[in-house]
């Protein structure tokens, strides 16, 4: 069954052999363009196909959205794509592929079409149709000197050719404005004004001190509040490499992030400005002895899903494809509502350049949250942004810190105690007393059972943050048993060269 924002499949059959195989159903506008006919054709050829590209490639959902500028008659075209998650990414782009040489037969001059299949299916229109945040934009094409033409014969072959590898659609040039490097340019903002912003990086302006430098809070000419990121000198990445990074994590849009306002990069300076969060960060209220009665039970909820809703986006839906490695309380920011914005995303990504392989020699993060397979191997991923959700899942709910155990001479981390009163059905004990007048004791279980499942010790047991949405957000999503949380090594090897922010 189809619809406009759903699909529904059933069958007898556990998978489909021949996903390429199946029908497609088509659809299309009975409006044309009526001027630029080539131009739009092939706008939407680029378009279709490097949302293909990046719902096969770069997501794995198997989802992508894109948008392109065209004329004053249609300023944009919208598009998306989509399979079924348990295709392969190669099967997945064969799928669309398929289904996408149905635009020079059918779909020509078309302002809108879908093609449906049982695994995959792809839709353009001249309107928006969708909601959440744009995956792939494209530029407007040249203006053309030629009068129009039908669609070039050249269209099937490129839509049916998948990149020559899966890395070159994650190059941040194919999915970035050709403006990219205006855009950050327009972001720049001048040392002199952030220095009378910042009392010339005043001590008693300092909001904190974190692995990649300290943080200035500063006040504008206009009175609007910033937050100044000073980042550490021994970054030798150079300005321009610097300014394409920045133009893609400046893109970087969700509710439950900090947002980039500006940079400045003069007199050997490396600044980020950022909103300012007038609540700081998290630890400063769930660690003191005085704050922590202000978080009840819906707050910490709301705090525990918000942050997963971040980080899917920046593992999952986002323009990059982001690991944090640095997810903690402290790095957790609360707005005047109380609502979590994650902040440092993106940091080790631009400011570390070794460091963006799936292993690296230098590793940074926080004792007590990092994924074993972190520390001991250098192997990071999505799941190890996981483990450190689920370490801070249950910091919130116990209100106690895993760095203190960590660092005691306790014989256990909290995680395995957390686990010990689990399996003994005693681990309501282990809450935050200052919740006793507020909390939902299902809604504590369900959540220490959901950290309890992202801190195993196997990375491939570890829930992707879609499906700690989903668990979240609803009490019919069955959990699976937990196993025993890895065992957390007080004092790691130095061959690693780890450098504890």
């Amino acid at each position: 069954m189809y619809y406009d924002s759903c699909t529904l499949h059933y069958s007898n059959a556990s998978r489909d052999p021949a996903p390429v195989a199946a029908r497609t159903y088509r659809f299309w506008e009975y409006t044309n363009v009526t001027s630029e006919k080539s131009q739009f054709n092939s706008l939407v050829a680029r378009l279709v196909n490097a949302t293909a590209d990046y719902a096969a490639y770069n997501s794995t959902r198997r989802y992508a959205s894109g948008e392109a500028d065209f004329d004053r008659e249609f300023p944009k075209i919208y598009s998306w794509a989509q399979c079924t998650p348990d295709l392969t990414a190669v099967q997945c782009r064969q799928c669309l592929a398929k289904n996408m040489v149905l635009l020079p037969e059918y779909f020509v001059d078309s302002t809108g079409a879908r093609a449906l299949q049982v695994r995959c299916s792809f839709r353009y229109q001249t309107y928006s149709f969708f909601d959440g945040p744009v995956m792939v934009r494209l530029p407007a094409p040249a203006p053309s000197t030629e009068a129009p033409a039908p669609a070039p014969a050249a269209v099937p072959t490129v839509l049916t050719s998948p990149p020559p590898a899966a890395a070159s659609t994650r190059d941040p040039s194919y999915f970035a404005d050709e403006e990219d490097n205006e855009n950050v340019d327009s972001m720049l903002i001048d040392i002199s004004t952030l220095r009378v912003a910042t009392g010339d990086f005043a001590d008693s302006n300092k909001l904190g001190d974190g692995g990649f430098g300290a943080v200035y809070k500063g006040i504008l000419p206009d009175g609007d509040e910033i937050a100044v990121k000073r980042l550490s000198k021994s970054s030798t990445q150079g300005v321009e490499e610097l300014k394409n990074e920045l133009s893609l994590v400046a893109k970087l849009r969700h509710k439950n992030l900090v947002t980039l306002l500006g940079v400045c990069l003069e007199q050997q300076e490396r600044l980020l400005v950022y909103e300012f969060v007038p609540n700081r960060s998290l630890d400063l209220f769930l660690f003191d002895v005085e704050k922590h009665v202000e978080l009840d039970w819906e707050k910490r909820y709301k705090i525990i899903n918000g942050v997963a809703r971040g980080l899917q986006y920046l593992h999952e839906d986002s323009q990059l494809r982001v690991v944090h490695r640095d997810l903690k309380a402290s790095n957790i920011l609360l707005d005047k509502e109380m609502n979590p914005k994650i902040s440092d995303f993106g940091i080790a990504r631009l400011f570390a350049q070794d460091q963006t392989h799936g292993i690296t020699n230098r590793v940074i993060g926080s004792y007590g949250y990092m994924a074993p397979e972190y520390v001991m191997r250098g192997n990071y991923s999505v799941k190890s942004d996981s483990f450190s959700f689920g370490v801070m899942v249950l910091e919130i709910v116990t209100g106690k810190k895993n760095n203190d155990y960590s660092n005691s001479k306790e014989s256990q981390d909290l995680l395995n105690a957390i686990w010990e009163r689990w399996m003994a059905r005693t681990v309501l004990d282990m809450m935050d007393p200052s919740m006793n007048a507020s909390f939902s004791e299902s809604g504590v279980l369900r959540c220490i059972h959901i950290g309890l499942l992202c801190v195993q010790e196997n990375p491939a047991d570890r829930p992707l943050m879609s499906s700690v949405v989903m668990m979240l957000g609803s009490d019919t999503v069955s959990l699976s048993a937990p196993s025993r949380p890895a065992f957390y090594a007080k004092k790691a090897s130095n061959n690693l060269g780890i450098t504890s922010t």
